[in-house]
């Protein structure tokens, strides 16, 4: 049976005292989240722990991702020192660096995100990234590209890319090439080509 979605604000979550002076909001179990570990937490005061000091079990692998969503948080990693006002994110992808956030202001909160690193990113990420810089900096939009096809060796959209990358090197003859393989993989793309200004003229 399929599981309808659920909104919550982070206000509306249970508060939890602890561990040690942050208070704890069960995001994850809030929700019912299966695919990765998410909580909350907040500080009353400054100098309350917005993230206690702790390192990872190894044997999980788990990466982690915080996220300063209200406030302002001094990160510890490690022993070096990290501001971290609202809307700064600190990953920690190693299980054994030793991590710790602290509150700067009453009311700080931070999102906390986790899992084992079994996520594969779809192929826009790198498509976009290299269209965005092909006339600024087609070098870097090459590397780009040719990272994303070393993933994605059958994506259309990243073959789009490099034919978008290759006309700002001035290679028309490769672009074109690069076009007719990406709808040969998918024919329907064509309609996507064409609504571009730069790679619809050479249809």
């Amino acid at each position: 049976m399929p599981r309808p979605p659920r909104v919550v604000h982070l206000d509306e979550l249970e508060a939890i005292p602890g561990p040690g002076t942050l208070t704890w909001h069960p995001v994850r179990a809030h929700l019912g989240i299966q695919a990765f570990g998410t909580n909350a937490y907040s500080a009353a005061k400054a100098g309350d722990d917005v993230v206690e000091p702790h390192d990872e079990n190894p044997d999980l692998a788990h990466e982690e991702l915080y996220f300063v969503a209200r406030g302002r948080a001094t990160f510890i990693l490690d022993g070096e020192r990290f501001d971290a006002p609202a809307g700064t994110y600190v990953f920690v992808p190693d299980t054994a660096t030793h991590r710790h956030a602290v509150a700067e202001e009453p009311g700080t909160t931070v999102l906390s995100f986790g899992g084992p690193p079994t996520f594969t990113p779809s192929a826009w990420e790198w498509m976009f990234r290299a269209v965005a810089l092909a006339d600024r900096d087609a070098a870097k939009a090459r590397e780009i590209v040719d990272d994303g096809l070393e993933k994605h060796p059958d994506s259309p959209g990243l073959r789009i890319a490099l034919a978008r990358v290759r006309l700002a090197e001035g290679d028309e003859g490769g672009a074109r090439a690069a076009l007719t393989e990406a709808l040969a993989l998918q024919p329907d793309a064509e309609d996507y080509v064409r609504q571009d200004a730069v790679l619809g003229e050479l249809l």
